[in-house]
């Protein structure tokens, strides 16, 4: 059994060690970058974060940049990196700093878990990294490491309950130690993502690993270790309609609900079946030609999208102009916040005739 008051020391010592010191964003410990970082790398591994992180403060280098820009150019940067409200709460966020803190960051968790997509851990993060708060976090990988490391305290609690919620937050806070606080956030992290994963933990190079009650459980092998239940993706079918124009390359495009699969960005309209995408096609314009292209497969968090695009060249009827829709070049789309999926597949093919 790991001693609580033992593991702060012993984490510290190993991320000083053993733990990242290297990222872009631990460099000077700017609250701005940080901030990015932390909203950046939530669900999403630091190898897919890096070239999205540099690309972002090379455009929007502080809180006013990022505050001035248009959400469409949020949202265009940030297309492939998921979990798209991330964004619109960075630019939302941003600029409540701006408005009610001058563009300075609170020093505090509490007043930045005020500011829109900043929860509680992330706030704590921030605080502690740029400003030496101890405050405790409690993201994924914190869960997954004080499940294991301290299994017999938690028992009697369904994993992902608000009682085992409850339960993780204060002993987050019990075992925050007196003094550095940044390693120990940081190896909190660092332990979490490089060692003990949640599929094929390395325990050998794990600082607990003689005193694990998570890996004692199982034993040395430690493929088996206890972790949160996944839950299973659904299945859907999308007919995206990809309507261009016959006479000049432009593709019709709509910006999407703020709420569902891709909140708020623009997309290729999407049906559920080729009939439906067809009605729609009419409702725009003659339409001239149509062809159906190979469906893609698309994976998200909890569902599974197949995408079947079908391409339509119209004669397009006079329209007025409408926030949410339009007609649109190729380098005008490509400008947008675009799905992953539907920016590949642009890129991919030509606008040229169907058929």
């Amino acid at each position: 059994m790991i001693a609580a008051a033992d593991f702060g020391p012993r984490l510290v010592a190993w991320q000083r060690a053993h733990g990242r010191h290297a990222l872009p964003w631990q460099r000077d410990r700017d609250p701005y970058r940080v901030w990015l970082s932390e909203i950046m790398l939530q669900q999403t591994q630091v190898a897919t974060v890096l070239a999205y992180f540099e690309r972002f403060v090379q455009r929007f280098p502080d809180v006013r940049a990022l505050a001035a820009a248009e959400l469409d150019e949020v949202l265009a940067l940030w297309s492939g990196l998921g979990y798209y409200r991330r964004a619109r709460h960075l630019h939302q966020c941003a600029r409540q700093l701006v408005e009610r803190h001058g563009g300075a960051f609170p020093r505090d968790a509490r007043q930045l878990a005020a500011l829109a997509g900043i929860g509680r851990s992330t706030a704590a993060a921030i605080a502690a990294f740029s400003f030496g708060e101890r405050a405790a976090i409690l993201d994924g990988n914190v869960k997954r490491v004080l499940r294991r490391a301290f299994a017999p305290a938690l028992q009697g609690h369904a994993v992902d309950s608000s009682a085992e919620l409850r339960a993780l937050w204060a002993l987050a806070e019990a075992l925050l130690p007196a003094d550095g606080i940044e390693a120990y956030t940081q190896g909190l992290m660092d332990l979490g993502a490089t060692v003990c994963r949640a599929r094929k933990p390395d325990c050998a190079a794990c600082p607990f690993a003689a005193d694990c009650p998570g890996r004692a459980a199982v034993g040395a092998a430690g493929a088996s270790l206890p972790r949160a239940p996944r839950r299973a993706r659904t299945q859907a079918h999308w007919v995206l309609l990809w309507a261009q124009d016959s006479a000049t390359p432009r593709l019709w495009l709509e910006r999407r609900p703020g709420t569902g699969i891709w909140p708020g960005l623009w997309c290729l309209p999407t049906h559920d079946s080729a009939d439906a995408a067809l009605r729609q096609a009419h409702t725009l314009g003659r339409v001239d030609a149509h062809a159906t292209l190979p469906p893609r497969r698309h994976l998200l968090t909890h569902v599974e999208l197949e995408l079947q695009p079908l391409r339509v060249a119209l004669t397009p009827r006079a329209r007025a102009a409408d926030a949410a829709s339009g007609w649109f070049t190729p380098d005008e789309a490509l400008a947008l916040g675009l799905p992953a999926p539907v920016r590949r597949l642009l890129a991919a093919h030509a606008l040229r005739e169907p058929g």
